[in-house]
C-alpha cells in the first residue's frame, strides 16, 4: 500500500473533522411495545424504525434487540448477539441497508 500524503492526511482529518459535527447517537434500546429501535441523538431528536426493516436485524430475536449498543463516538449502532451494525449518519437519511437492500424493501413496499 502507498504511504499517505501529507495533503492526504489533512483532507482526511478535515472529514473526519466535519463528520463529528453530524447529529450522533448517545443512546439506542428497542421498545418491544411500539417493535421500534429508538436512537437517541445529541441533538435531542430520537429516531425510530422497525427492526424488520433495517437489513440484519430482519430475524432478529428481543433478546438480539435488547442488546443494541452505541459505537464508532456515536456514528454506529451494533447489535453484538447478531453482529448487525448500522451507520448513523445513512439512517438519519432513511437508509437501512445496502443499496440491494433498499431496492428489495422498496419494491416490497411498491414504490
Amino acid at each position: 500500500m502507498d504511504d499517505l500524503t501529507t495533503g492526504q492526511f489533512d483532507a482526511a482529518t478535515q472529514r473526519g473533522d466535519r463528520r463529528m459535527l453530524a447529529p450522533r447517537a448517545i443512546g439506542a434500546h428497542y421498545d418491544a411495545g411500539r417493535d421500534r429501535v429508538i436512537v437517541r441523538l445529541i441533538t435531542g431528536v430520537e429516531i425510530g424504525f422497525a427492526p424488520r426493516d433495517a437489513e440484519g436485524l430482519q430475524n432478529a430475536t428481543l433478546d438480539d434487540l435488547k442488546a443494541v449498543e452505541v459505537e464508532a463516538f456515536g456514528l454506529g449502532i451494533h447489535f453484538p448477539t447478531i453482529d448487525a451494525d448500522l451507520y448513523v449518519p445513512a439512517l438519519l437519511d432513511g437508509i437501512l441497508g445496502s443499496a440491494r437492500w433498499m431496492e428489495t424493501r422498496s419494491k416490497a413496499n411498491g414504490s
